[in-house]
């Protein structure tokens, strides 16, 4: 048995790394990503990160996830498009507040909630086959 995750959360792992941390800043261990860059340009870069944020939101909803959560991850989304509006200090705090990496958190939380029998019964399959190829 092989467990994998479905496409739609890996696609919404991939869009939040490239939007959050993406980029390693030299010097200073901090990791940025297209959101902070693009939010840099008053009121249509927050705008634009606003509508690729809720295409992870929307990733989260193909794969069923209850309401309430995708409120949250909605939230999380208004929250980081919010604090873009105020002139340097959003810039900076959208370094920090990474929504995207909290949306894909949630939905990763939820997905693993969902699947925990089937993934730990491939996680026993996996373990048992190396413990025979090594031992």
């Amino acid at each position: 048995m092989d467990m994998k995750a479905p496409k739609a959360l890996l696609k919404a792992q991939k869009l939040a790394n490239l939007l959050d941390t993406a980029i390693k800043l030299p010097f200073i261990p901090i990791r940025i990503g297209l959101d902070s860059i693009v939010g840099l340009i008053p009121g249509a870069g927050d705008a634009i990160m606003l509508f690729v944020s809720l295409r992870i939101v929307w990733l989260g909803k193909s794969l069923g996830m209850p309401k309430a959560l995708v409120a949250q991850m909605v939230k999380n989304s208004a929250i980081d498009f919010g604090l873009g509006f105020i002139p340097f200090i959003g810039d900076i705090a959208d370094v920090f507040y990474k929504a995207n990496q909290k949306n894909v958190r949630i939905m990763e939380r939820w997905w693993i909630g969902e699947n925990k029998p089937n993934v730990d019964a491939a996680t026993q399959a996996k373990l048992a086959r190396w413990e025979s190829e090594n031992l």
